[in-house]
């Protein structure tokens, strides 16, 4: 049982990689996109993408935890430093880039996931898309996802 748990949290962590590399792609490229029909077809990719992360990560968190409790590994720090390291990233994104690429996504006449109603403002468009910062948020991120790494398979604590 415990190695089908580990599988299916590795597993999910390749989808959520996969699909949150989709999302920092389009973080990259929305900066300097000019053409609104091209940049709204990147910011609903990217929202496409987030909802796939955001099931892949629930499905990791729920393997992974259970196949801490199966291996009995809580009473470790290393998957205590991990969840925590996980915490940390996860608000620091969503502080970081999730503030701005909501800007940007109303800017280019999001009203919701996937609604586009409004008009684009240029003025607006190039405020929201100067705010957007993805070495920031893939330095973060990266690193955090190192950190990680490191926790789970070396297990130093």
């Amino acid at each position: 049982m415990y190695q089908w748990l580990v599988f299916a949290h590795i597993a999910s962590v390749f989808v959520f990689l996969l699909a949150h590399g989709v999302s920092a792609a389009v973080v990259f490229r929305v900066r300097a996109e000019k053409d609104v029909a091209t940049l709204r077809a990147l910011l609903d990719l990217s929202a496409l993408a987030v909802m796939v992360s955001f099931y892949s990560l629930a499905a990791l968190l729920i393997a992974g935890i259970a196949a801490a409790f199966v291996g009995r590994w809580w009473g470790f720090g290393w998957p205590w430093a991990a969840l925590a390291a996980l915490v940390v990233i996860w608000f620091s994104m969503a502080l970081e880039t999730g503030p701005a690429m909501r800007r940007l996504r109303r800017a280019a006449g999001f009203s919701g996931p996937r609604q586009i109603i409004a008009a684009v403002k240029p003025e607006e468009l190039a405020a929201a898309q100067a705010t957007v910062r993805p070495w920031l948020s893939a330095t973060i991120g990266g690193a955090g996802l190192l950190v990680i790494l490191w926790l789970m398979t070396l297990k130093p604590f």
